[in-house]
Parts: structure tokens; sequence; C-alpha cells
């Protein structure tokens, strides 16, 4: 694996249009994610610039544009609160060691090449999922969208506080929120498409706010300090070191699918495909620098990815610019961010939460399936109410058991047992010729599909159910996949069969299914002969088991067709 993104300077316009642009972009939106989280402007800035940098240098997808993101923010405002709450001196310390370990845990996921895992769960999970980050987003901006600092307790404490936060309004920095809103919501797309309304509202706000409000105390970003940042050095506590490896884990694992679901839709633009297992690395390269140099997590963002891509970007080269225009932008004019109100980065924070929430599923996902609504809406409520990681767990817990719970449904049809010819299993003319012959005493039980362990509860019921016959032919023959369920049911199955004096013969086992027979020993409790390739050799020979006069003499073909 190449450990750097190919660079070069071919397509050097368009990588320069869609860096600078999606700098342009990541401006307000750093600013806005690292006061909402509560490290301050500075580590959104500076997340935005590391993560960047590295997952741009070191990532498998070249287009890719990585800085803070809502659902990443979600998650660091909820790690630097719980960490700040126990230990007021060291928590903010502690909080960008947990974006270090992260980083290390999705440079683990890439060196195990789990990439391809990661974005393997249903839409249900991660439409409720990301609905739900969009929805805790938009309820943590509550407060400084009315002017007032964010009340204790995340989620639950800002709702129980909305009556007072109601009572305490402030005027004209609401005022501020709601006009960033109208400006981002309402420019023209024709505009939009010249400036981002971000950036707009952004300017616009901090202008009218000392404009029209001079006198007023109204609360702003404050001083930037401009230069580079000093390191972090990793800060544990043992009180909080199972936390801390929690909300690594939780983080680091967002940030994979943040990223990943984003590279997904630059495949989709680009018609290219990027590499999920390096991907992971250079997003973990990004946040282990980034909580180093006191940045907050970033991951994958869609949207500066999606305007990278429109403006020209085609390369990695276009990542490094962004990242390099806003290091510019820090060190050269970091002061002029401190008059920026928060009520201006709350309104954009908000819209953002009002963009993450899946909309157009939660339209119409009863339309689609009530289970997978009711799915969606259950992850929703535990990740708002509860857990992030609860939410995903459960949820996909759910979906898979009922997932499994159909897939085992309709292969159970694939499960038949007939004793005479008829339309229950397409049979050729020989071979009805046997089982009429058979009179009854011959049980055909044919097995179609990958049997998986939900199977096996539809084998043992049609085995419970025969009758009185004296042999048995096992048709494997379609089976390219035998769980070990099910293989154990058929193991038992061939025993009691055995066991009772019937002739047991098997049809078809090859591949995956005679390596796991072969492993528990099945084989062994019938007599080689009895293992066949042809299933009309089998029924024959299993006639003549029982009325060795009723078969005619013929040449015995078993040793041409027998698997033994």
């Amino acid at each position: 694996m190449q450990l750097t993104n190919q660079i070069h300077f071919r397509n050097l316009r368009g990588d320069l249009f869609g860096g600078v642009t999606a700098a342009i972009i990541a401006l307000p939106m750093a600013l806005a994610f690292g006061v909402a989280s509560g490290a301050g402007a500075a580590a959104g800035l500076w997340g935005a610039v590391l993560v960047g940098f590295f997952a741009a240098l070191f990532g498998g997808t070249p287009t890719l544009i990585s800085e803070p993101t809502g659902p990443m923010t979600v998650v660091m405002t909820a790690v630097i609160a719980n960490l700040t709450a126990t230990n007021p001196e060291n928590g903010l310390a502690m909080a960008f060691t947990v974006v270090m370990m992260a980083g290390i845990f999705q440079i683990i996921f890439g060196a195990l090449r789990l990439g391809k895992y990661v974005t393997m769960m249903p839409y249900t999970v991660i439409s409720g999922f990301m609905s739900g980050i969009g929805i805790i987003l938009v309820v943590l901006q509550l407060a400084p969208f009315l002017g007032q600092a964010n009340p204790p307790g995340g989620v639950v404490g800002t709702l129980r506080a909305i009556p007072e936060l109601l009572i305490n309004i402030q005027p004209a920095e609401t005022l501020l929120a709601i006009m960033t809103v109208a400006i981002i919501w309402f420019m023209p797309s024709k505009f939009k498409r010249i400036v981002p309304p971000q950036l707009v509202a952004l300017i616009i706000g901090t202008v009218l706010s000392l404009m029209l409000f001079p006198g007023l105390d109204i609360r702003r970003i404050g001083e930037i300090t401009a230069g580079f940042p000093a390191m972090q050095m990793p800060t544990f506590s043992g009180d909080q070191l199972q936390l801390m490896f929690v909300d690594a884990a939780v983080l680091g694992m967002l940030g994979c699918i943040d990223a990943l679901l984003t590279s997904m839709i630059a495949d989709s633009l680009t018609r290219t495909e990027h590499n999920s297992n390096k991907e992971l690395i250079g997003q973990g390269l990004g946040n282990l620098m980034s909580g180093l140099f006191g940045g907050i997590a970033g991951a994958g963002a869609t949207m500066g990815t999606v305007v990278n891509i429109q403006t020209g970007g085609r390369t990695a080269l276009s990542g490094l610019i962004r990242a390099g225009v806003l290091l510019v932008v820090i060190l050269g004019a970091a002061n002029l961010a401190a008059t920026i109100p928060l009520a201006v980065l709350a309104g954009i924070a908000l819209k953002v939460g009002i963009d993450i929430i899946d909309w157009g599923f939660l339209k119409r996902a009863h339309q689609v399936s009530v289970k997978g609504a009711l799915i969606m809406y259950g992850v929703i409520i535990l990740t708002v109410l509860v857990d992030l990681i609860a939410a995903v767990g459960i949820g996909v817990f759910v979906a898979n058991i009922l997932t499994i719970e159909r897939m085992s449904a309709l292969q159970s049809n694939s499960v038949k047992t007939i004793t005479d010819a008829d339309d229950a299993i397409l049979l050729k003319p020989n071979e009805k010729r046997w089982l009429d012959q058979a009179n009854g005493r011959v049980l055909l039980f044919q097995l179609s599909g990958p049997m998986i362990f939900g199977v096996a509860k539809a084998i043992a019921r049609q085995h419970n159910a025969i009758g009185d016959c004296d042999a048995i032919v096992f048709d494997l023959s379609d089976v390219p996949h035998l769980g070990v369920t099910t293989s154990l049911t058929l193991e038992n199955a061939v025993k009691e069969a055995v066991e009772k004096g019937r002739h047991v013969f098997i049809v078809g086992a090859a591949g995956q299914t005679k390596r796991r027979l072969e492993k528990l020993k099945v084989f062994n409790l019938i007599p080689p002969h009895h293992l066949y390739i042809d299933r009309a050799e089998a029924l024959k020979n299993a006639v003549a088991a029982i009325f060795p006069t009723a078969v005619e003499q013929t040449p015995d073909l078993g040793a041409s067709t027998s698997m033994a």
C-alpha cells in the first residue's frame, strides 16, 4: 500500500480552485463547530487544518475534504462536557487525548483492513443515527441561539431548561441568530455558487452586531491567539480511563462511518473508487495530530467534498491547498474573528443540524417498511436521549434479527421432502420412476440454497414429520453453503435415521458443504457407496436396498456416479 496519496500538478488549476473554495466554506463551519463543542474557536480551526492536511496526504480518497463535522462535534461536545465536569482542571486536555485515541483506533481499523465492513449496516440505522445527531446539534444550539450559555446536562438538561431560556431571552442575539439562519436558507442559488452563504452570514452578522448594537454586551468569540498551537501531551485519569476508551471508540467509529460514507459520495461524483482501509489510516493520522495540537476531531465532510469536486478538485492537492489557506488565515487574520457573535455561530451550527436530519426518508419510511420505520424512530430516540453507541448497537442488532428472520423464512421454503412424484420438487422422468417404484418407502429430502442457521428449524421440522419409510436420500446438490447450525441439525437427522435402521444416501455434497460434513464425520455414519453425485442413481440404489427384485438387472452405474 502506498503510504501517501499521489500528488501531481496535472490538474493544478482545478485543485487550486477546489481547495480555496473548500477553505472558504470550512472557515465559518470550523469556528461554529469549535465553539459548539466547548473547546473554543481555535480548536475548531486547528482541527480543520490538521485533520484536513493529514487525511488528504495519507488518505485513500483523493477528493475528500476532512474537517470537523456535525456528527463528530456532537460526540466531541459530550466528551468535553463529561470530562470537564468530573475533572475541571484536566478535563479539556483529557478530551484532546480522547481525540488522539480515536485516531489510533481508526489507524488500527485501517491496518486490520476493516474498512469494507464499517458501512455495512442497514440504511434504517444510518438514517436514524444521523437524524438523531442532527436533532442533538439543533437542541444544543438553542441556548446560544437565545443568547445564553448552555445549561448543564446536555440534551436532556437543555430541554428541561427551555422555559427558563425563553424567559431570559436576549433579543439582540436571537435576532442575529435568526438573521444568520435566514441568510443561509434563503440566499439565491445563483449567489451560493459564487460565495458560501455561511461566510456571507458570518460577515453580515458580525458587521450588523457592531453597527446596530454597539452598546450591548453581546457574547463574542474573543481573542484567538495567532501562531502555532502548543503540543498537548496525552493526559489520563485513572477514574476516567474506561470512559475515555469508550468515548474514543465511539468517536473513532463515528469518524470511520462519516468519512467512508462521504468517500462513497465522492466516488459517485468522480467515477472513481476509494481505498477504504487507506482512508481510515489517513483519518486516524489526522485526528491523532489534531488532538496532539489541541484541535477537535474531524471526518470526511460532505459539503466541502462536493464543492471541492464541483469546482475542479480531483487530487489530494486540493485538500492540501485548503489546509494551507486555512493555516494562512489562522496565522495572519485570527484577531479578526474576535468580534464574531456566538449567536451567529449558533445559527450556522443549527442550520447544519437541520440539514443532517434525513427529512426525505423520515417522510416516507413508513411507506417503505413499517418495521424499518420503527427501527429508525427507535434509533433516533436512543441517539438523542440515551447513548450513541447503544443506539447503533441495538439498531443493528434488531435490524439484523429481522433480516435473518425474513431470510430464514424464505430459505425454509427450500427444505422439501417427498415420497412420491409430485410438483414440490422438479424431477426427471427416471427419478419419478424410482420414487413410484418405491411405493412411498423412499423419502427424498431436498435442500437448496445457502443453509444459514435460521433454516435449521425448518430442517428439524421436516425431519420430525417423517413418517414410515425405509430409506432417505438427502439431496445437497444445490447447497453452496452449509452453516454450522444446519450442519449439526443435518448430522442429527442422519444419526437418527441410521439408528432407526433406515438406509441413508447423500447426493451432491461438494465444496464447502462436503468439507463441513467431513469435519463433522457425517460420512462415517453411512457406507461409502451411499454417497452419490447423481440423484437418479441414488434413488435407484435406495429402491434396490428395499426391493432388490424391483430393480431391473441393468449395468450398475454406481461405480461411475458414486462419490466414494
